[in-house]
């Protein structure tokens, strides 16, 4: 009678490491955690400042007064369609088309850095209006809000340049996919923030 020899432990490669243990990729679940805390933090800027956008010194301007809906409408529309060429990306990735992931990965890149273009001219505008950081807490809620969310926007646009280089390089297989979808789901997140802003902040009527 022969006895059954129980298979061999899997030894885990160098490099193989198990990112699964919840059921749910650890790296995915972190930047859920992460994204849900940038919620919070950007739920408290969006408060600060319908709570304050109306407070000004007598005679002095506030955003509201000098917003241009049109420009700021197109700008809006940039980033969105950055989401779509996003998802292209993470397509391509999936399908093992480095070329096109690399395409899709610098178009929304372009995106989002005329986007942030976009919202340098317009606090230039601003500026030149006599609206700035120090001329009213309206002014200065806006800024700090509009502000942060440019520096995620610039962050998100560097990451994407990155992972450009990287699958240049040819050290990005198909199979390491689950980090352009990471990236995605910030872009995506700061995607969404925007309109929110661009939806609460410029569009709804401000009573003063």
């Amino acid at each position: 009678m022969q006895t059954a020899i129980a298979p061999a432990p899997h030894t885990p490669a160098p490099g193989d490491h198990d990112y699964s243990v919840t059921g749910i990729d650890s790296r995915k679940l972190g930047m859920w955690g992460f994204l849900a805390s940038e919620c919070l933090f950007f739920g408290a800027l969006i408060s600060s400042h319908l709570l304050y956008r109306a407070r000004a010194p007598q005679g002095v301007k506030i955003p509201h007064d000098v917003y241009d809906i049109p420009y700021t409408s197109v700008s809006s529309f940039v980033l969105l369609m950055s989401s779509l060429t996003m998802v292209l990306a993470l397509a391509a990735i999936q399908r093992g088309d480095h070329h096109r992931l690399r395409i899709w990965l610098l178009a929304t890149a372009f995106l989002g850095t005329l986007f942030v273009g976009g919202q340098v001219y317009e606090v230039t505008v601003f500026t030149h209006e006599g609206l700035n950081l120090s001329s009213s807490v309206a002014a200065s809620s806006f800024f700090v809000l509009t502000g942060f969310h440019g520096v995620h926007v610039t962050v998100g646009i560097l990451w994407l340049l990155s992972l450009a280089g990287i699958s240049l390089r040819g050290k990005l297989p198909a199979e390491n996919h689950l980090w352009v979808e990471i990236a995605g789901l910030y872009w995506h997140f700061v995607d969404v923030v925007w309109i929110l802003i661009f939806t609460v902040v410029y569009l709804v009527p401000n009573k003063h």
